[in-house]
């Protein structure tokens, strides 16, 4: 039989935009503070869940709500079930937009708000190409089920207690990546290191705070502290706006007495690539590492700038490793806090780590560094790397589809960014991003080409039909 995938979502093309914009107007962050029983990551995560579970009873698809944890969306009959991993909770949004990220706007052929591209996007993309199968009639032998989740930018919570209740599909993909597939993916795990709270110079630290989640890169930092000497308050006013010109940052100082207050713009990122943003924490702790802070203070000030500030890879902490498949171990400075205002002072170091390196390995190591100024803990969440077979008859499928549609040749890769895929052994994410997008996910200003969207949908669509007819 052949189908014209293309005109199958050409035809639905503006159904398919009017719920994605209407699903990106839930603001669907983490929110620990307003969790509840009914609502363990927050009233966002849960709303968004509740609304695209609606689209798949709308349309008349088997919908199962799990505890508001996460759902399931399921079409066909069949002995194995295919899974598409999707989520729907989204990073804070941060400063820096050019629009307000909770109000989806078009222009220049993208979709503008948080979730665009990580995960809305190439969610309803995927149901979409499941949902056109269902409306054509199309026989499978298997089931598909769509599992929508609400913690992946967090702690995965959300799978862990959705997979105490039901099944895991046999095998299947997260359209939570780019094409042509990701079968690949460095284990992830985030080493806190810990100082005390003590202050003991001149110079008092009342609080430091900069990141909002260990897989962003912070775009912003801010630092509080005390000096009693109008003259030193001067001449670091003068030295501070040097730092700007010669880092090519933007900031702001201000003083009332003898309390001064610096603030720091960088550029967010993603975690998995904390090359490509600017660590506003880290540059703030190397301009003030040169005063004279002390006792828990400068240990973290000092540790922030000496062993981790730019870097990217390791090297600084002695962890730095390479694998020939996997590439670099890579490293994000992803959240600073020091003050009585926050529980911790701390510095967390999300790690993307290949084979050849383990999660104890990076604490000990970075316990080793620290000695007696601080302490190293390991997270909860260690995932070791992932990695399905070129061979295997779904990463070739996969391929195929994409060349068939693209006139483009397949290839496999390996990335630090962590999805869905890897929760089954025969998973791997695929889509939504094509070769040479540009990456706004964990950023200002996130997108997704309205192009890339519709075509994705198109190699879903297929994808789906192939791997459960």
């Amino acid at each position: 039989m052949s189908i014209d995938w293309k005109k199958e979502v050409e035809q639905r093309k503006d159904a398919l935009l009017d719920d994605l914009v209407e699903l990106l107007k839930v603001r669907s962050d983490r929110e620990d503070d307003k969790a509840t029983k009914d609502a363990p990551f927050g009233p966002g995560p849960k709303n968004a869940l509740i609304h695209m579970l609606g689209y798949g009873e709308r349309d008349g698809f088997t919908v199962k709500n799990v505890d508001n944890y996460a759902g399931h969306i399921e079409y066909g009959e069949g002995d194995e079930t295919l899974g598409l991993f999707c989520h729907m909770d989204v990073v804070p949004a941060g400063d820096g937009w050019d629009t307000d990220p909770y109000v989806p706007v078009i222009k220049d052929n993208k979709i503008f708000a948080r979730g665009s591209s990580d995960d809305k996007g190439p969610s309803i993309a995927a149901y979409y190409g499941l949902k056109i199968i269902k409306e054509l009639g199309l026989p499978l032998s298997k089931k598909v089920r769509i599992v929508v989740g609400t913690d992946e930018e967090s702690g995965w919570g959300d799978m862990e207690y959705y997979f105490k209740h039901e099944e895991k599909p046999d095998f299947g993909f997260s359209p939570d990546a780019e094409f042509p597939i990701i079968n690949g993916e460095k284990g992830n795990v985030t080493i806190t290191m810990h100082f005390d709270g003590s202050n003991a110079g001149s110079f008092v630290l009342e609080s430091f705070d900069s990141g909002l989640r260990e897989n962003m890169v912070p775009g912003t930092a801010t630092a509080v502290f005390t000096v009693d000497d109008s003259a030193v308050i001067a001449d670091l006013t003068v030295a501070f706006e040097e730092f700007l010109k010669a880092e090519n940052l933007k900031g702001e100082l201000v003083a009332e007495d003898s309390l001064v207050k610096i603030s720091l713009v960088g550029k967010g990122a993603h975690g998995a690539s904390p090359q490509i943003g600017v660590n506003a924490g880290t540059f703030l702790a190397t301009f003030l590492d040169r005063y004279d802070f002390a006792g828990g203070a400068k240990n973290f000030l000092h540790t922030a700038a000496k062993y981790v500030h730019l870097d990217f890879y390791g090297e600084k902490l002695g962890v730095a490793h390479e694998d020939a498949r996997m590439g670099q171990l890579t490293m994000n400075a992803g959240i600073l806090k020091f003050g009585p205002d926050f529980d911790d002072n701390k510095i967390a170091l999300n790690f993307r780590y290949p084979t050849g390196v383990t999660g104890d390995s990076l604490q000990k190591a970075i316990s080793d560094l620290l000695g007696d100024t601080g302490t190293a803990t390991k997270g909860d969440r260690d995932m070791p790397a992932h990695y399905v077979p070129m061979d295997d008859p779904l990463v070739a499928t996969l391929l195929q589809v994409y060349e068939d549609h693209t006139g483009e040749k397949g290839y496999e890769q390996v990335i630090g960014g962590g999805t869905f895929g890897r929760l089954l052994e025969r998973g791997v994410a695929y889509g939504a991003m094509f070769p040479g997008y540009t990456d706004t996910m964990h950023q200002a200003n996130e997108f997704m080409s309205l192009d890339d969207l519709f075509n994705s949908a198109v190699i879903f669509a297929d994808a789906i039909y192939r791997l459960a007819k």
